[in-house]
């Protein structure tokens, strides 16, 4: 599980890091917002992770903004000070990522093509 939420997170760092509004936001604070996403998926995953059975849980371990903020990645957000209304805006307006064991993928946009981060 530590290698796809990684991977997750590392990736939704680089999203952030594209927009122009995230200027204001220190590499440092990026930095414990990847950490702080890390551990808080780590720990909701925990007992919703099933290798034997990869597509088993995945609606649990999906990640969605569309209009609204997804709560884990609010929740990573106030732990080190980055409001989820500010995430909000900086972030895709839509965008979904699926964390499931050996594979993770996203999609910005409600019709683009789905992406694979790591297989």
């Amino acid at each position: 599980m530590r290698v796809e939420v990684t991977s997750a997170a590392n990736f939704l760092v680089r999203l952030l890091r594209l927009n122009k509004e995230s200027a204001i936001v220190s590499d440092q604070q990026l930095e414990v917002f990847r950490a702080a996403l890390i551990e808080t998926l780590r720990i909701r995953y925990q007992e919703h992770w099933f290798p034997e059975k990869p597509c088993r849980g995945s609606g649990y371990r999906c990640i969605r903004i569309n209009g609204k903020m997804d709560p884990v990645l609010a929740q990573a957000g106030v732990l080190v000070g980055l409001p989820g209304q500010f995430l909000h805006r900086i972030f895709p307006s839509e965008l979904t990522m699926w964390i499931d064991p050996r594979e993770v993928s996203y999609r910005i946009g409600e019709n683009g093509s789905i992406c694979v981060l790591y297989d």
